[in-house]
Order: C-alpha cells, then structure tokens, then sequence
C-alpha cells in the first residue's frame, strides 16, 4: 500500500507551531483521511493519504 503527498512543510517550524497537524486537521475535516509522518532524508513532515490503486 502506497501514500500520495498532499504537503511538505519543514521540520523547523517555530516552537509551538505544528502547522503539518493543523494542515492534516483541515483535510480530516473535509473527510480526507490525512496522517502526518516525518520524512528523515528531507528532515519535513509530510501530510500523506492513502494512495488509490489507479495512481
């Protein structure tokens, strides 16, 4: 089972920012079924979803 990437936002951000949770909220909200995972090699959050088998 494979992931698409929605968004990438730096592992940087200013303390108390999670803009990566508040961006995956936003697309749970929309019944998106969105996860934050941290990818180590770019050192980014990535907002990913389920990929579909046609993708």
């Amino acid at each position: 089972m494979g992931a698409k990437v929605l968004e990438r936002f730096p592992a940087g951000s200013p303390r108390g920012s999670w803009p990566a949770e508040e961006y995956a909220a936003r697309r749970r909200a929309e019944g998106l079924p969105a996860t934050v995972v941290m990818d180590l090699r770019s050192d980014a959050f990535l907002v990913v979803v389920p990929a579909n088998e046609e993708d």
